[in-house]
C-alpha cells in the first residue's frame, strides 16, 4: 500500500533486496515479472503508472516508467511465450471503462 517492493528467497522470511517508495508513496496494483526475460519485472500503481524494473542494469531503481494518463488502469497482465527466443513481449492494460489496451514491449526488455 506504500509503494514498498520486496524481493524474497522461498527459503528465507527476510528479503533479499527491498525498495522504498518505489512508486513515489502510490499503492501497487499489480506486479508481474517479464516471462521472457528473468531479471524484468513490471510494476502498476494506483495512478495507472508503469514502471520497468530490469535488475541486470540497475538494481537500484526502474529503468523506466511509463504513464497512462488517459484512463485509470486497473489491472495489467504480461504475454509471451518464454519458450520462445525471439522476445516478443506484450503488456495487456484493463482499463477501469472495460476496455483492454494491448501494447508491445521494446524488446531490450524482452529479449532473454
Amino acid at each position: 500500500s506504500d509503494g514498498s517492493i520486496r524481493l524474497h528467497q522461498m527459503t528465507s522470511e527476510y528479503p533479499l533486496m527491498q525498495w522504498n517508495d518505489s512508486t513515489s508513496g502510490q499503492p501497487i496494483i499489480a506486479l508481474q515479472w517479464a516471462l521472457t526475460r528473468p531479471a524484468v519485472f513490471f510494476v502498476l500503481d494506483a495512478s495507472s503508472n508503469i514502471y520497468i524494473w530490469d535488475l541486470l542494469e540497475n538494481d537500484l531503481l526502474p529503468v523506466a516508467k511509463q504513464a497512462i494518463p488517459s484512463e485509470n488502469i486497473v489491472t495489467m497482465a504480461l504475454l509471451g511465450e518464454p519458450e520462445k527466443t525471439n522476445g516478443l513481449l506484450g503488456i495487456a492494460l484493463a482499463k477501469e471503462s472495460g476496455q483492454i489496451d494491448i501494447q508491445c514491449v521494446k524488446k531490450k526488455w524482452a529479449l532473454p
